[in-house]
């Protein structure tokens, strides 16, 4: 199964392609997509186009993204969130499933905790993809969002299937997690 990982952002938005076989989690490719220093709806455009294009060049089975987290600076989450609406309009014009996940679940996957710094979380995705040197902080992130997904997408999955007969027992499952 490949798996497309998305670390969006306005200026720069990571993408990793991984391959998971069994338990085996294999590199395939990840890079980053710059938007030019132009007004809000082009740098929208680049990032539809560009994570479109990613698509097309690796055909994934499924795709994850990281969460927004909410900044001290409302206006520079609401971008965050536009550039992240960008990305997972691409991944759904594209008939992929879109998982999502949160900072701290991505760290406590890749990194074991959910405070690790970026530099932990570059030297875990290059020990867990065998790669012969550090990728870039932002590729690196969305590498950890692809670990992240293959490592808890079995999971969901069968969380998902088992969530109509927990339902009958009053049981919900609310983003991965079984609440009451």
């Amino acid at each position: 199964m490949k798996i497309l990982g998305i670390d969006p952002g306005l200026r720069t938005t990571g993408f990793g392609v991984i391959d998971k076989q069994g338990s085996k989690l294999s590199y395939i490719a990840s890079g980053t997509i710059k938007t030019p220093d132009t007004d809000l709806p082009q740098r929208l455009k680049v990032i539809l186009a560009s994570v479109s294009e990613v698509i097309r060049s690796y055909a994934p089975d499924c795709s994850a993204i990281e969460k927004v987290f909410v900044n001290v600076n409302p206006q520079s989450t609401l971008l965050l969130g536009q550039a992240r609406g960008a990305a997972i309009c691409a991944l759904v014009s594209a008939d992929l499933m879109v998982a999502e996940y949160t900072a701290l679940q991505i760290k406590q996957a890749v990194a074991g905790h959910g405070k690790a710094q970026k530099q932990q979380v570059q030297d875990m995705v290059q020990r867990l993809l065998a790669l012969p040197g550090l990728p870039g902080t932002d590729a690196a992130d969305a590498l950890a969002v692809a670990i992240c997904h293959a490592h808890s997408g079995d999971a969901l999955a069968t969380l998902g299937a088992l969530a109509p007969s927990l339902a009958k027992k009053g049981l919900r499952v609310r983003g991965g997690r079984l609440v009451g």
